[in-house]
């Protein structure tokens, strides 16, 4: 998911303006210039990841039985527009939108999924739903922004928040993802492109992947574990949802097998583990092929997890609460921390308390949880994208909340 939401920065600072770009990438600060709403989990500055961080934290205590704290549930919904769609923040929610306020496909899918879980949400549900059924593109799919180039990513994310809102006309998101989607000889044989390059060409994309398997299964963020329906990547006949699913699995196993995790390169740095789209994986394999698929990217996670989830958060907690909930591991006992305890700590307490340890977790947590910045990792997203050419590119895409 690292290389999701740092796309999802690019494509916020690239309509910002070149100009901007340069002062954003400067500010290396974690912590935020004005006081955070009460209601919002993690301490960083929410510009980029607000509704992100949120939506996951608030769906990561649902799925561990947990009832978030009203005023959680209340900040999320507070920053829906009032034509459905979601920001990644609004400072100032009480101002209705406009044609300035950037909305986006991903922050929207991440609430539906949030709020659909929590339920009583019908309404917000429905025009979020409404909204992003209109910006569908006419391929049938999604991308980051409105009237962007469809993406993986964003395809899948909606894919999984439109089934759980009960809609069933996904043939043609279906048909849109599906474009995506490598043959299986070759390079980055199985895998799921983010998009094609200017000459339609197709590069195999961890993170699009991991999102990929989710979306053609028509699965969200906190999807359990399914059957055992793994197969390898063999070409012929139709490719259907479930077969690009099996295939995007197949690559997946593959590159976990050595080491247990995705590597995440920066141009001119050492290939470094990429916690985030391991987490990710963890959860598409399990979906896809059952709790015995997913095994080695866990284990990896439980014993290495633990201070890039302290550095990033919320929505790093909530990550790794995902990849338990689809292994059947206890998140209470998480490579030997309480993962719901941790994420409780960054975030108001839910109505129903988890375990005891409770304030200690929350003092321990102090006020970094939620990343090596932000801006910080927005200048990350700038290098890496300007050393591959991404931002002069004509599109950009979603999608992190690490």
């Amino acid at each position: 998911m690292i290389v999701r939401r740092c796309a999802a920065v690019l494509a916020a600072v690239a309509v910002i303006g070149a100009a901007a770009a340069p002062a954003v990438a400067a500010s290396p600060s974690p912590s935020s210039s004005t006081a955070l709403p009460s209601g919002l989990f993690g301490t960083t500055d929410p510009t980029y990841d607000g509704v992100w961080r949120q939506s996951l934290a608030l769906l990561a205590q649902d799925t561990v039985g947990l009832e978030p704290a009203a005023k959680a549930v209340d900040w999320l919904t507070g920053q829906q527009c009032a034509n459905g769609a979601f920001a990644a923040f609004r400072a100032e929610p009480s101002k209705g939108c406009d044609a300035k306020t950037m909305v986006d496909t991903n922050s929207t899918a991440a609430a539906v999924q949030a709020l659909v879980a929590l339920g009583g949400h019908e309404a917000e549900v429905g025009k979020a739903v409404d909204w992003l059924k209109g910006d569908r593109n006419k391929d049938g799919g999604w991308g980051y922004s409105p009237g962007g180039a469809s993406d993986a990513n964003s395809t899948s994310l909606v894919i999984g928040a439109l089934t759980a809102a009960g809609e069933k006309d996904l043939g043609p998101a279906y048909d849109a993802l599906l474009t995506f989607s490598l043959p299986c000889d070759g390079a980055g044989a199985g895998a799921f492109a983010f998009q094609p390059d200017k000459k339609g060409r197709l590069t195999a994309n961890a993170d699009a992947t991991a999102a990929g398997v989710l979306g053609a299964l028509g699965r969200g963020l906190a999807a359990s574990a399914g059957r055992k329906a793994f197969t390898s990547c063999s070409d012929g006949g139709d490719l259907t949802p479930s077969r690009a699913a099996a295939h995007g699995a197949a690559f997946l196993a593959g590159a976990t097998a050595k080491d247990g995790h995705l590597v995440s390169a920066l141009p001119g740095s050492t290939d470094q583990p990429d916690y985030g789209n391991t987490a990710d994986a963890v959860v598409a394999l399990a979906a896809q092929g059952g709790t015995a698929r997913a095994a080695k990217p866990l284990a990896w996670l439980e014993k290495n997890s633990a201070a890039w989830a302290k550095q990033n958060g919320p929505a790093a907690y909530a990550q790794l609460i995902f990849a338990a909930h689809a292994t059947g591991t206890d998140p209470h006992a998480f490579g030997g921390q309480d993962l719901v305890t941790l994420l409780n700590a960054t975030g108001p307490a839910p109505r129903k308390q988890a375990a005891a340890g409770e304030k200690k977790a929350a003092d321990s947590a102090g006020k970094d949880d939620d990343g090596f910045g932000v801006y910080w990792f927005v200048g990350v997203c700038l290098v890496a994208g300007i050393g591959a050419g991404f931002l002069l590119s004509g599109r950009r895409k979603a999608g992190q909340g690490s």
